[in-house]
């Protein structure tokens, strides 16, 4: 056991002195938590620019293409090239609806929910589920509106389901496709457009539908006033969504274009609600109206006979 007389501390000179006498040394030096850092931070950054970069998502935007080309390098005739499109769990679909019906000003909708992991599970699933409610829906309705009628005969009508499919899922489709373009185009045009992917426009118009599914649902309600209010309100929060989603991606564009742009996308959105609601529930009912027309007729053709 040691001596406690060699248990002592030892106190060493400048620092400097021990490094002549030790040039191999390693130093440690303990900076005071009270003193100020010598070296001043640079000058900030223009917070315009800023704000155009998150507003615009052009924060590691390469590093997200990079990471999205590293996870989907698989072919394109290969499920796994599919399947990625598809890999999102719940809480990202919920956080994603949750952002559709609460549009924040001055948030992008991309940036915020979508750019991280663009998916096709939530749109999909969205727009069926929105074909089946506006089909049913639109059943339902036509039956409490005549119901207690003698002269009308309930036929369900399975092509509304056919006809809202095609409805939903072309314009789910095919405006993100000629909108896509489109960016692209001007893109190439002007330098300072942001250019978003084709998958994440179908992510923004997808989640932008889900606030037709509970509207939907309630246009049973057999009052036009009802109706139109709901279509409002509807129309109001999804139109949001996009107008908010790709004014950013236009505004550096012609004042004229990029104006023109958000009005041409909202007025389709209107023309797909406005459309949906005068077809599958406003519209008056051919099968009731063949039946009341066609008795009158079959009463005098049986008193000529006669």
């Amino acid at each position: 056991m040691a001596a406690v007389d060699d248990l002592r501390f030892e106190e060493f000179g400048d620092t400097t002195t021990s490094l002549e006498a030790n040039p191999d040394a390693t130093t440690i030096s303990i900076e005071d938590p009270g003193e100020t850092p010598k070296h001043k931070p640079g000058p900030p950054k223009g917070l315009g620019r800023e704000e155009d970069d998150e507003l615009l998502g052009n924060d590691d935007s390469d590093k997200t293409e990079l990471l999205a080309g590293q996870k989907k390098s698989s072919p394109f005739w290969t499920f796994e090239y599919y399947q990625t499109f598809f890999d999102v769990d719940t809480y990202q679909v919920f956080d994603r609806i949750k952002g559709s019906l609460l549009p924040i000003p001055g948030k992008n909708f991309v940036r915020l929910y979508i750019r991280s992991n663009p998916d096709l599970y939530g749109p999909f699933w969205i727009c069926a589920t929105l074909v089946f409610a506006i089909a049913i829906s639109g059943n339902l309705s036509n039956f409490l509106i005549h119901l207690g009628e003698k002269t009308y005969h309930y036929v369900p009508e399975f092509r509304k389901v056919s006809i809202a499919a095609t409805i939903i899922y072309a314009y789910a489709w095919l405006v993100p496709l000629a909108l896509w373009g489109f960016l692209v185009w001007r893109n190439s045009k002007v330098m300072n457009i942001v250019s978003y992917s084709f998958l994440e426009i179908v992510c923004v118009y997808g989640y932008s539908l889900f606030i037709y599914i509970p509207t939907a649902i309630l246009w049973i309600i057999p009052q036009k006033a009802v109706r139109w209010v709901l279509v409002t309100i509807a129309l109001g929060i999804s139109g949001s969504v996009l107008a908010m989603t790709f004014w950013p991606a236009v505004r550096e564009d012609n004042r004229r274009i990029a104006l023109a742009t958000i009005v041409t996308i909202v007025l389709l959105h209107m023309l797909l609600s406005v459309g949906c609601l005068a077809y599958f529930f406003d519209a008056p009912e051919m099968d009731h109206l063949l039946t009341s027309t066609a008795a009158p007729n079959q009463t005098v053709v049986t008193a000529k006979s006669s």
